[in-house]
């Protein structure tokens, strides 16, 4: 048999609807399963007005269960008795007594017969429904019930191939039935349900799509033939066209343009106005890139073909865009320089001082790092103390979203140099894993400067990310500094640098933070964190791309079969030499001698690590990582042939010590490459 449920209700706001339906799934399916009654499958859908829930194959009745329960000795005190009798529903001549290890115990069987799925489900709702974790929700009328908005009907059903049965259940008044509602204005009337496809059929006649993926794709591919109709583009933005599809249930889509008095407004002002405001996609000229309509999705047919609600919403938009044409105006009267100046009244956290402070801090850095990543120091400073003027303009005041956008396009109005627009416009990138990096010099000196400050800032003040919690966006901050260094291939050394402003141990803890946003950030490009682990215990472990480098190489010996077989004849020796070090209470580091060699396969590996070693020295010194490996390659046969032939614990001391040694110049050589010690094979 199937469930179906259906919580009928005034609109759910668009940004509560996914994550109520995985509440909904969640909580009925768990408490179904808890009580007995499994299930095939499960699936969720919400509108505006309804959150429905589908459960396929529900087991019609749960299991009959049997429990033996052991309870107090025989001479245990009479409350102790009386406390198992009340906890098993049981009375003491029910009780079986039977000898134990501390003497004879009395035990108890308790039978537990199955329950109808209807009982189960009737006992789950109502739990369900009264404890509903809504981020934010509400009362209505003389009830105790709290809803996200007032509920009005719960349907609720069982179905199988004998028709189907309401639930019979009371929450908060309500009592469920077979009704639904179609469309609020083109179908209201009741609707009696018999299951979920001719529910789901029934609502489609009466104005309602269910599927919210549904009706994105139809608003998406409306909009769009519409736009082509006329030579225009709709602009992609996947969050925005979600929360239209919460928002009707009935979508009717209109395509309207934007008054000539607005069109040279930036498209990030436009897009960003009619988004946040109206909830409008914006629409573009495919070839000059400049946005010139909007759409429009109504929650309805209407007889003049939308002529009403698209002048309805022109008024409404073009007095947004007034406002915002007022802001960009206003703000270009002002020079960016005094857009820096306000800052100084702003701030940025009470121990690290104001947004003009931080600003200068910034500029300084951005000056300091131009060299190292191949930028005009005085355009970079220049960059430093501009790209956060527009924090103060009046646009960013109203779209906190544009913040370095806006800086941008005030600084190419200002005739300022287009690298210090641009770090203006690109500084906070990359703000997430799949964000695009800057790569002009100066934008990446300035970008890298802005992350290092906060992250040494917020280290100095000891408020680093803690658990889940990351107020300050530290975590991002470094993942951000990985990835401008990494795709720019930047050779900053992060340890002095951390040295200049932080304590010793604050510095190393801040560099070992790194390291660990390093090995999420390498783990998702195959790169695996005992290889990472590994390479970080060799010289240069603060320089990233030199990090980066030896282990992208590491990873890919180790996937070979010589790679394979030398790390584990490199644990093999180790295993043998650490354990020996610890027995004899020395350090085999003396140089082995040849002479004391004694069988051929030992001979051969002396002067296979003789010529080795320093060659791979010389690779290491000139970063040739991939050469260094492959350098490393026809040691495997010798070491194969040498454990093969050779008992390194020899009877004779003289020639143990020798051995011990060539295992340490193994270890010594295989340490030139990187830490094959932290490698877990």
């Amino acid at each position: 048999m199937d469930l179906l449920l259906e919580l009928f209700s005034e609109e759910i706001p668009a940004r509560m609807q996914a994550k109520a339906c995985d509440d909904l799934k969640r909580l009925v399916t768990d408490g179904l399963v808890e009580r007995g009654i499994t299930y095939a499958s499960a699936g969720t859908f919400a509108t505006p007005r309804r959150l429905t829930l589908v459960v396929e194959d529900v087991l019609e009745r749960s299991p009959d269960l049997k429990e033996e329960r052991k309870g107090p000795r025989a001479d245990a005190p009479e409350k102790a008795l009386e406390g198992f009798l009340r906890s098993t529903g049981l009375t003491k001549d029910q009780l079986e007594l039977r000898d134990d290890k501390k003497g004879q115990t009395y035990f108890a069987m308790i039978e537990k017969p199955g329950r109808p799925a209807s009982e189960v489900i009737a006992e789950t709702i109502p739990e369900v429904v009264l404890n509903f974790p809504w981020p934010k929700s509400m009362r209505w009328g003389s009830g105790d019930l709290r809803w996200v908005r007032p509920l009005r009907s719960i349907l609720c059903i069982l179905t199988n191939e004998e028709g189907a049965e309401v639930v019979p259940f009371e929450v908060a008044g309500f009592k469920p039935g077979d009704l639904t509602y179609g469309h609020r204005f083109h179908a209201p009337d009741a609707i009696k349900v018999s299951g979920f496809d001719q529910y789901r059929s029934a609502l489609s006649h009466a104005y309602v799509m269910l599927d919210a993926e549904e009706r994105a794709e139809t608003i998406w591919n409306d909009a769009v033939n519409q736009a082509f109709a006329i030579g225009l583009e709709v602009v992609q933005d996947p969050k925005l066209m979600n929360e239209i599809a919460g928002l009707v249930e009935h979508p009717v889509v209109y395509i309207g343009s934007i008054d000539d008095a607005f069109l040279e407004l930036p498209p990030e002002v436009l897009k960003t106005s009619m988004a946040e405001h109206q909830k409008f996609l914006s629409v573009k000229d495919p070839k000059t890139d400049r946005i010139e309509g909007y759409v429009v999705v109504a929650n309805r047919e209407t007889k003049d073909n939308g002529a009403t609600i698209m002048a309805g919403n022109k008024k409404v938009l073009n007095a947004r865009l007034s406002d915002a044409k007022f802001f960009w105006e206003n703000d270009l009267r002002v020079p960016l320089s005094d857009m820096a100046a306000k800052l100084e009244n702003v701030t940025f956290h009470n121990k690290l001082g104001t947004q003009k402070e931080r600003v200068d801090r910034i500029a300084a850095l951005s000056a300091d790092l131009a060299p190292i990543v191949g930028a005009d120091a005085e355009l970079a400073k220049q960059a430093g103390a501009l790209a956060k003027a527009d924090l103060s303009s009046e646009m960013v005041y109203e779209f906190p979203e544009l913040q370095g956008i806006m800086g941008g396009y005030y600084a190419r109005a200002a005739g300022l140099d287009s690298a210090v627009a641009a770090a203006a416009s690109e500084h906070y990138s990359p703000l997430g894993p799949s964000d695009d990096v800057p790569t002009a010099p100066v934008s990446v000196a300035v970008a890298l400067a802005d992350k290092l400050d906060t992250l040494t800032g917020f280290w100095a003040i000891d408020e680093k990310p803690t658990g889940s919690k990351d107020p300050f966006a530290l975590r991002r901050a470094a993942l951000g500094v990985i990835r401008l260094i990494l795709d720019n291939s930047v050779r900053l050394p992060l340890a002095p640098l951390f040295k200049q402003v932080l304590d010793d141990a604050v510095g190393i803890d801040l560099l070992s933070f790194f390291h660990d946003r390093l090995k999420v950030y390498l783990r998702d490009q195959g790169i695996s964190h005992d290889v990472i682990d590994a390479c970080l215990e060799m010289p240069g472990f603060d320089d990233l791309c030199l990090v980066v480098a030896r282990a992208k190489a590491l990873q890919a010996f180790l996937k070979t079969n010589d790679g394979e077989n030398l790390l584990q004849g490199f644990k093999r020796a180790n295993n043998i030499l650490t354990a020996e070090e610890a027995k004899d209470g020395v350090s085999y580091e003396m140089e082995p001698d040849l002479k004391f060699a004694e069988v051929e396969e030992e001979r051969a590996l002396f002067d296979r690590l003789k010529t080795t070693g320093p060659n791979i020295v010389e690779l290491i010194k000139a970063e040739a990582f991939v050469d260094a490996m492959a350098e490393m390659a026809p040691l495997r046969a010798p070491i194969d042939a040498f454990f093969e032939a050779v008992q390194v614990n020899s009877e004779n001391s003289v020639v143990r010590r020798n051995r011990l040694c060539l295992l340490n110049q193994i270890r010594s050589v295989f340490g030139g490459v990187a830490d094959f010690r932290k490698l877990e094979g």
